[in-house]
């Protein structure tokens, strides 16, 4: 079991089918950040309550939104003109590495309220992916399935 919520997580992106699986939820409007702390509370036990999934998106969401989100946006309107052009595509890499970083403190900052939350009050608990996907997301569950056995795996 990975200690930390980035190590785990990119553990568990790395794994066969997880990548397409969270392309997929992020597609839907999910934030694959928040599900990948969600799959990591999971194998920790740690029960899911409104509450606590409340103080995670109130960290999450505007952090996606003023910052990963506009990275993101950039880096894909960049793709079709970096296969032209050297120069912009290799901006566009460090665009990329600048967006997985933001990721990386994204989970930072949410690993770090999860931080106090007791590690195994809840065996067996699976509904924090649930929970914190969204609405659309939800009407995937055969891609929550798959993170949550890639999670599980890790």
């Amino acid at each position: 079991m990975c200690a930390d919520l980035w190590s785990f997580a990119l553990s568990t992106y790395a794994r066969p089918g997880c990548e397409a699986a969270c392309l997929r939820l992020q597609a839907q409007g999910a934030d694959v950040c928040l599900l990948l702390c969600g799959a990591w509370l999971e194998q920790r036990s740690v029960a899911s309550t409104p509450e606590r999934m409340q103080a995670l998106q109130r960290i999450a969401q505007p952090w996606q939104k003023e910052v990963v989100e506009p990275l993101r946006q950039v880096r894909v309107q960049w793709r079709a003109m970096a296969q032209q052009d050297a120069q912009l595509a290799a901006l566009r890499e460090r665009l990329k590495a600048l967006e997985l970083e933001a990721e990386r403190q994204l989970l930072t900052r949410l690993e770090a309220l999860a931080h106090t939350w007791p590690i195994g009050e809840s065996e067996g608990q699976q509904g924090w992916l649930e929970g914190l996907a969204t609405e659309a997301a939800s009407l995937d569950p055969d891609a929550l399935q798959l993170l949550r056995v890639m999670a599980t795996s890790t």
